[in-house]
């Protein structure tokens, strides 16, 4: 079955259903921005019949409904039910509409974005001297339709009255298709002139009479997916549609606000839902696509869970998913079910890895991972039963063999789908493990070629140091609690880098994260480019940290530092001690063993 049909139609036909309301648009669609020279040079490529490309139409009166609206400027009063959408053209049709069938000013804007208004006339003695002097002859005047100059003291071009327009000869582009109206007052005005309409509507108004428009027109069964996808392809100049745009549209078909819901409004008093979660500084990253994931995983779960119930099996039972395809069908019911719970499934989320010893946004290895996880914990209920330790250390071994593992990076939306059911399979029914702890492996190696804090595994482990209670160098306390009071804290080098330099070692391997770990920038300043039995000397004896080696040495232990090769410069003893005690770490908090290459 085809899912489209392609045609041509004369522009006036396109033009005058979109004015009766038969032609609109679909609510994702943004508003007209084309400026005032764009606007003349499309009248210009009409009038001398070049393409302008082809419109593309959907068909109204299928199962994917949209809120939609009329093209701008259309009076909205007694307009028809419309049988097609715009989905590519929208720029063009909007701007012919405006320029050729609607008797208003043109709302259009300079190249510098100034809002201004416009009505366009075609001097006829211009436009006759050759179809090459029609982008001369396509003027545009302000809304008093008059030209001025010297800072709008003079009148260059005075068009305000019919009469003026036809002693001049200029031709008002709104009358375009109905160019007998003007005739009759040319006749009145000007009859001098009536010839030379003549010959400008052979050479000129005809071609823009029988000028036809290649359509595109989809079919009304075509699938939501289908309809984002589509409309990506044909719009790659513009801003990218995104699911939460194509749902809100189709929500507003059933009267309900999905972009108050998420944004909030003041004048609905509406709180956002958005902001809600953003007081915890962990969600400030969640979009509204995120959400709108989780959401649809719990309803495909939910689904699914029905069908098994039932006794179904094979293709009978539906999956769980997580793909764009299932969220762009996610019903309104459903969202309305599960907005809630996964607020608090978020929430709990965030709560949980703050645990982890996560902190700000900027730490957090995946924001991918965050949905899977608000879905099982709105799934398990109950605003403290994740913490129980049973529940609690399944969930964190699950959540840094992601991390670790690096296996939420890319597409992911089947892992995402697989880990939700079995999580919560394993969690409630002692089920087996995730796949994704039995899929994640750490390479022995990979330690020393993490050197870029973009790098998922590079922000796990520092965090890992952190959870097992590191403790800073000049301030003594417990880095995460630093963290909380807000102090400067970063990674930094443990061997200066210029230490380094200075005795031939590789960037390769003082750049690895085995020679990095969290300190405040006070810690930092004091430790400088010295080698480390000198600035750890420096720090002990500083008034404010006052420190004997024991303690010392205990504070270093608490960042998996090896102590006796860190005090000796021995940079290559240093260097593979703490890469075993970082695997070790590793190794503990994902419960399996590193793997060599």
């Amino acid at each position: 079955m085809t899912t489209f049909d392609s045609t041509k139609l004369p522009l006036k036909d396109i033009l005058r259903d979109v004015v009766d309301g038969k032609i609109q648009l679909p609510d994702f669609q943004r508003g007209w921005v084309w400026d005032d020279e764009h606007v003349r040079s499309l009248l210009v490529s009409l009038g001398r019949s070049f393409p302008v490309g082809a419109v593309m139409l959907l068909e109204t009166g299928g199962p994917v409904r949209f809120q939609v609206r009329p093209v701008e400027n259309v009076p909205k009063d007694k307009l028809a039910a419309p049988e097609r959408l715009i989905l590519d053209g929208q720029q063009r049709l909007t701007t012919l509409t405006q320029v050729l069938k609607l008797s208003g000013p043109v709302q259009t804007r300079t190249e510098k974005g100034k809002p201004i208004e416009r009505y366009y006339y075609i001097h006829i003695p211009t436009a006759l001297a050759g179809t090459d002097r029609l982008d001369d002859a396509i003027i545009a005047v302000d809304a008093s339709r008059q030209q001025r100059s010297d800072f709008g003291r003079k009148v260059d071009l005075d068009l305000s009255t019919r009469e003026l327009e036809c002693q001049q000869l200029y031709f008002p582009c709104s009358e375009i298709f109905e160019a007998m109206n003007w005739l009759q007052d040319l006749y009145k005005f000007n009859p001098d002139g009536v010839q030379e309409f003549f010959n400008f509507k052979a050479a000129v108004l005809d071609a823009y009479n029988e000028y036809q428009i290649p359509l595109i027109v989809l079919k009304k069964e075509t699938s939501k997916e289908a309809v984002c996808l589509v409309f990506e392809k044909v719009n790659t100049g513009g801003v990218p549609l995104s699911v939460f745009e194509l749902i809100t549209a189709s929500y507003a078909a059933d009267g309900y606000n999905l972009r108050d819901d998420w944004f909030g409004s003041e004048e609905r008093q509406v709180i956002s839902r958005q902001q809600k979660l953003a007081k915890e500084p962990l969600l400030s990253a969640v979009e509204s696509t995120d959400f709108l994931q989780t959401i649809t995983l719990l309803h495909t779960l939910e689904k699914r869970r029905a069908d098994l119930a039932e006794g179904k099996s094979g293709k009978a039972v539906s999956p769980v998913s997580a793909k764009r395809a299932s969220v762009l069908e996610l019903p309104l019911t459903a969202y309305l079910e599960w907005a809630k719970p996964v607020e608090q499934g978020f929430i709990r989320a965030a709560k949980f890895l703050r645990q982890e010893c996560l902190t700000a946004v900027r730490d957090l290895p995946y924001r991918t991972q965050l949905p899977p996880l608000a879905a099982v914990m709105a799934m398990i209920g109950d605003n403290e039963r994740w913490r129980e330790p049973r529940i609690y250390q399944k969930l964190a071994r699950w959540y840094w063999c992601g991390v670790l593992g690096e296996l939420y990076g890319g597409a992911v939306e089947t892992r995402i789908a697989n880990d939700v059911e079995e999580l919560l399979n394993w969690i409630e029914a002692d089920a087996e493990p995730p796949r994704t702890i039995s899929d994640a492996t750490f390479q022995i190696d990979r330690l020393a070629s993490l050197s870029s804090r973009l790098s998922a595994a590079y922000k796990g482990i520092n965090v890992l140091v952190l959870r097992e209670g590191a403790k800073d160098f000049f301030w003594k306390a417990n880095i995460r609690d630093l963290e909380a009071d807000e102090v400067a804290l970063d990674i930094h080098h443990i061997f200066p880098r210029d230490w380094c330099e200075k005795q031939g070692i590789a960037s390769r391997l003082y750049d690895s994260i085995i020679n990095k770990t969290p300190i405040s920038y006070k810690a930092n300043r004091m430790i400088g480019g010295t080698a480390p039995s000198q600035y750890l000397g420096k720090l002990q004896a500083h008034e404010q940290v006052q420190l004997d080696d024991i303690e010392m040495n205990a504070l270093l232990a608490s960042h998996c530092i090896p102590v006796e090769a860190l005090r000796a410069d021995d940079f290559a003893a240093f260097y593979e001690l703490r890469q075993k005690e970082l695997l070790l770490l590793i190794e503990k908090t994902m419960g399996k063993q590193s793997a060599a290459e």
